[in-house]
């Protein structure tokens, strides 16, 4: 494969849970010993990546904490263009924090520039009502991704997209989602790594999010049978993936 980029989805791709998926690991190696520009993406903004690194390294994948760019670095590249070194109040974990941090935004509840939400741990009800408050007076609104669930060690646990559709029903105002399907966060990821989407390929798990995304940012797809999308799954779709292998031990360098 003569591409010189690789932009990877993370779960249902490199790892299953905690587990990793079989020549996941080998399949990183190859990537670094052959000098493949890579980035691994996650929708979850929770996390830093020193923490995606962790997870990974528990996982018996190791890849630096500079490969790897979420929704919430995507959305502090965003908001750092539409308003540099503004003003935000957030609803979300460290991983968001610090990236509005690291584009030097200020954090506050009196008349922000934005309301920025992302995933957390426990969504507090007085912030929600906060949110509320602000959206409503006029406040644009910002979330990292509309995925509506994730998962938790019990289960499923609602996600940005689902108190995003909360926000959305008391207030009347929608949010501009900034991770994918929206190709906004591949052409953010792409500028990290100073490469063109006709120089990348997009690898992931899903027809929705991953296929999608890569498709409106110009760029080939590899869909992964590894993670939640069945091979009969693949005709639901009025679009459909450049390649489809069983795992990325399947893909040759």
């Amino acid at each position: 494969m003569n591409k010189k980029a690789f932009l990877i989805d993370m779960d249902g791709v490199l790892v299953y849970g905690d587990r990793a998926i079989p020549g996941a690991r080998e399949f990183i190696e190859k990537l670094r010993e052959k000098e493949y520009k890579f980035l691994v993406l996650t929708n979850n903004s929770q996390y830093t990546p020193f923490d995606l690194q962790h997870r990974m390294s528990r996982a018996g994948i190791d890849i630096e904490a500079e490969r790897f760019f979420s929704s919430a670095m995507a959305a502090a590249h965003f908001l750092s263009k539409q308003k540099p070194k503004g003003s935000a109040f957030v609803l979300g974990g460290t991983g968001l924090y610090q990236a509005l941090n690291e584009v030097g935004y200020s954090f506050t509840d009196y008349r922000p520039d934005f309301v920025v939400l992302g995933e957390m741990e426990h969504y507090p009800y007085d912030k929600i009502i906060r949110a509320c408050q602000l959206i409503a007076s006029g406040v644009p609104f910002i979330a990292t991704n509309p995925d509506p669930s994730g998962p938790g060690k019990e289960g499923i646990v609602p996600a940005c997209g689902a108190v995003a559709a909360l926000l959305e029903k008391a207030t009347g105002y929608a949010p501009y989602f900034v991770g994918k399907p929206n190709p906004l966060i591949l052409r953010a990821a792409l500028r990290y790594l100073d490469e063109h989407s006709e120089n990348a390929v997009m690898i992931g798990d899903r027809m929705d999010t991953d296929v999608r995304v890569g498709l409106e940012a110009g760029m080939e797809t590899i869909l992964v049978l590894s993670g939640v999308t069945r091979p009969e799954d693949i005709s639901h779709f009025p679009y459909r993936p450049t390649r489809v292998v069983p795992s990325v031990a399947e893909i040759e360098l």
